[in-house]
């Protein structure tokens, strides 16, 4: 049987002071808060792939993500493990993906297509461009 864990609370949180090393607190179903020797606090799950490869997801740091809030991001992830997929995946495709669409704007697609006809033209017509 699984060792049972207490539930992190805001408290235990906001006393968790660095050691020498990092110093993991468990909240239970794979959440834990990592606390630095530099004393920042970032929350990460630990999770098995598909494959049955140990992998773990970061979360943020403690306190722009509360610990309501970990606990939801670890809902989630859980949620996407049930259904047969690999959150972290997700998360890196998801990422790729936001960066593609900022890459195409308006003013990059415009000087590239300035860039493929500026030697047809006319000096003149190409600044007027």
């Amino acid at each position: 049987m699984a060792k049972q864990i207490a539930p992190l609370t805001d408290l235990t949180i906001r006393n968790a002071k660095p050691g020498e090393k990092s110093l993991k607190r468990f909240d239970g179903g794979g959440l834990y808060l990592e606390v630095m020797p530099g004393g920042s606090k970032l929350w990460r799950m630990k999770y098995r792939q598909l494959n049955g490869k140990e992998n773990r997801l970061s979360f943020g740091s403690y306190p722009e993500i509360s610990l309501a809030d970990a606990r939801a991001k670890r809902a989630a992830a859980r949620a996407h493990l049930a259904a047969g997929a690999d959150p972290g995946r997700e998360r890196d495709v998801a990422a790729a993906s936001a960066s593609h669409v900022a890459a195409n704007t308006f003013e990059r697609v415009a000087r590239e297509w300035h860039h493929t006809f500026v030697e047809s033209w006319q000096p003149q017509t190409a600044k007027n461009i």
